[in-house]
């Protein structure tokens, strides 16, 4: 049986260190998560005390943020995407990022002046590679097959949110009759990805909603070699996870140092193998990523966009799996 010994460092901070509180979401803050290693690598740089608080995961976010307003705890958010952009700056909660900060490695141009990106991947639906004896090219025979699924919900997810937002810009009007060909597929909606996936891992459904980058953490975590990522001759659809400071924050100047240090190789280098995404500063990939499957079309709405249709979007979502 192959074990893992941890070794915990513990750091003496003087008795007056500032604290950073940064909100995100739970699978990140998790043991096995990033982030340990970074709250680590960020306070022996700064000499403050990095407390992450999990909020569930990413979707929940600006509801959380809404509800507490500028009394919110949170110095930082960490772990919204593009499609959440708009809608968190409407709250008039966020503050400017840095203008020094360096800049990011993305097959996208990145121009925001507030959200800064720190990984991103491509959507995608993950399987056992001995399990399918044919595995679907696109939505439309994924729905004309009899493979199960389980996805996450748009309202609490940003994985869920990043589906309906795929399907709606590959399919628009016609999406509805998409989802009601797919309805027959999904076993279930969890609130999460990790809920998700790990039903998926207990061999509760043929696909789970995830990364092309997921396949990752089984290849080099696990020497197991029998996940893949389906690919879609339709596209990909990306997301670009996002970190920004609280414009009520009492600790600016940490909030700013931090953000900055996203960029750092410090911060990179620990997302390929625990967070099992690109990064979005150059930094080396471990070996492995380069056996991933990568999509010939990338899709993403500017966050405006995305802001615009998501409506109407969960509207068709809701509408049709409730048939």
């Amino acid at each position: 049986m192959k074990k893992t010994i941890l070794a915990t460092c513990l750091i003496a901070l003087p008795a007056h260190a500032q604290e950073l509180v940064v909100y995100t979401y739970d699978s990140f803050t998790a043991e096995w998560g990033p982030g340990p290693q970074i709250e680590a690598a960020f306070e022996a740089e700064c000499g403050c005390e990095l407390t992450f608080v999990g909020v569930g995961d990413g979707a929940a976010m600006v509801s959380r943020l809404r509800l507490e307003g500028e009394g919110s705890d949170a110095d930082v958010v960490l772990g919204m995407d593009t499609n959440l952009i708009a809608a968190a700056k409407e709250s008039g909660l966020f503050a400017p990022a840095p203008s020094d900060l360096a800049a990011p490695d993305l097959p996208i141009e990145w121009t925001d002046d507030t959200f800064v990106p720190f990984d991103w991947s491509y959507f995608a639906f993950v399987y056992e590679t001995e399990a399918l004896d044919a595995v679907p090219a696109s939505f439309a025979e994924l729905a004309e097959s009899d493979i199960s699924i389980v996805i996450q919900d748009p309202r609490s997810s940003t994985p869920g949110l990043g589906l309906m937002m795929w399907v709606d810009t590959l399919f628009g009007e016609e999406a509805p009759a998409m989802w009601e060909g797919l309805s027959d597929n999904i076993v279930t909606v969890t609130s999460s990805w990790s809920e998700a996936y790990n039903l998926f891992l207990e061999g509760e459904a043929d696909m789970a909603l995830s990364y092309t980058t997921s396949p990752a953490y089984h290849l080099i975590a696990e020497e197991d070699a029998g996940k893949a990522a389906a690919i879609f001759e339709d596209g990909h659809y990306m997301q670009v996870e996002v970190a920004a400071a609280l414009a009520g924050s009492d600790q600016p100047e940490l909030a700013a140092e931090f953000l900055r240090f996203i960029s750092t190789d410090a911060f990179q280098s620990i997302l390929p193998v625990t967070q099992w995404m690109y990064p979005a500063y150059e930094t080396e990939l471990p070996e492995g990523y380069d056996s991933l499957a990568v999509p010939e079309t990338a899709l993403l709405l500017d966050p405006a966009e995305a802001a615009e249709r998501r409506d109407a979007a969960l509207a068709r979502w809701q509408d049709a799996l409730s048939r």
